[in-house]
Formats: C-alpha cells, sequence, structure tokens
C-alpha cells in the first residue's frame, strides 16, 4: 500500500510542475560552449571536460559528434537545436 502514496506524492508534484530526476550534467550553454571549444584543434576533450568541471565521458555524451571526428563537429556547431544525451 506505501508505494500508492510515493505515486500519489510523485503525481501531485508532476502536477505542481516540479522537475523530477536527476539534472542534467551539463547546461545547453556549457555544451554551446564545449563545441565552440572542441572546434578548435589545439583543445583537448580533456581539458574541455576539466574547464567544464565534467568528466570526459559526459563531454562524449553531450556532444555525440565527437564520436565521428572534429570535422562533423565543426559542421554541426552551425545547428540551432542542441541533442540531449541519448539513454541506451
Amino acid at each position: 500500500m506505501a508505494h500508492l502514496d510515493v505515486r500519489e506524492g510523485l503525481d501531485a508534484a508532476r502536477a505542481r510542475g516540479a522537475r523530477l530526476g536527476r539534472p542534467p550534467a551539463m547546461t545547453n550553454e556549457q555544451v554551446r560552449h564545449a563545441r565552440d571549444l572542441l572546434a578548435r584543434p589545439e583543445n583537448s576533450v580533456t581539458s574541455i571536460a576539466k574547464f567544464l568541471g565534467v568528466s570526459r565521458n559526459t563531454v562524449y555524451n553531450y556532444v555525440p559528434e565527437l564520436k565521428g571526428d572534429r570535422l562533423a563537429l565543426a559542421e554541426a556547431t552551425n545547428t540551432a537545436e542542441l541533442p540531449r544525451p541519448s539513454r541506451p
């Protein structure tokens, strides 16, 4: 019976507009900043991750074009929409 109380509480929180779950690791601004920095070949993923205070894996998750190469990243920085990390 307790699980119904929890579910009702979660539903009530959603109705109030509360955001549930873990917050995103990077903001849209951080993703844009990472893309700008990664478009320059002298910047490494490691140095950018340290600068932003996230792990290298997080940078790769939020900037999926990196898995191809940086040329694809340079082309993708011209798009207005920012992708969110995919969930397996």
